[in-house]
């Protein structure tokens, strides 16, 4: 696939090394694609992966939005026609939410004709640059409108090394998913367990 991450952060940055080993197109789309931080990334992904947003989006057929929430609503203006394209939300607004929109998911969809979906926010990039945990991928979860954004999704989870990626339900179930989204951050930040850990769903 084509993929345009929007964000170059921890977590665009991870999936982007993730997708790239997994054989994808990845271009990170940024503001100002020197930047120090963009300078680190591509160190290890290469320098010819960045462009700015607009171009980025062009490209690609499948976008990732990995910024913070309140970001929304500038990129929404350089995001052309993105008929039929996929868009993940990876954000979490549950400190901030991008007003008047309750998350970056309602934003998209209410915005653009894109394909939208929710998904890559429910862990830290510790864990998306390496979902195995005794040689057991960890669950990824996902939610929103789409079939054909979450297959997509799905797909992409897998690349990345995820056991799977779990179907949270559809757009009224996209803030329970940053919810679940904190549950990991309580534990893993605000009591004190640490970022190495992740959520598997287990069947008897």
């Amino acid at each position: 696939m084509n993929i345009a991450i929007i964000g170059s952060g921890n977590v665009g940055g991870s999936l982007a090394q993730q997708w790239i080993k997994a054989g994808h197109n990845v271009l990170i789309g940024a503001q100002f694609p020197l930047s120090e931080k963009n300078i680190s990334l591509a160190t290890k992904i290469g320098e010819d992966r960045f462009a700015v947003v607009e171009n980025a989006i062009k490209q690609c057929e499948v976008i990732l939005i990995a910024t913070p929430p309140e970001a929304i609503l500038k990129i929404l203006e350089k995001l052309g026609d993105v008929t039929g394209k996929t868009i993940i939300d990876a954000t979490n607004a549950i400190m901030k939410a991008p007003e008047p929109y309750q998350t970056v998911y309602h934003a998209l969809a209410d915005k653009t004709n894109a394909e939208v979906v929710k998904c890559f926010n429910t862990t830290g990039f510790e864990n998306m640059l390496n979902p195995l945990y005794q040689d057991e991928g960890i669950d990824m979860f996902m939610a929103g409108d789409s079939d054909k954004a979450k297959e997509v999704a799905k797909k992409l989870a897998l690349d990345c090394g995820f056991g799977s990626c779990i179907d949270f339900g559809k757009s009224d179930k996209v803030e329970l998913l940053e919810k679940f989204a904190l549950s990991w951050i309580n534990l893993a930040i605000m009591q004190g367990m640490g970022r190495n850990i992740a959520f598997k769903v287990l069947h008897r």
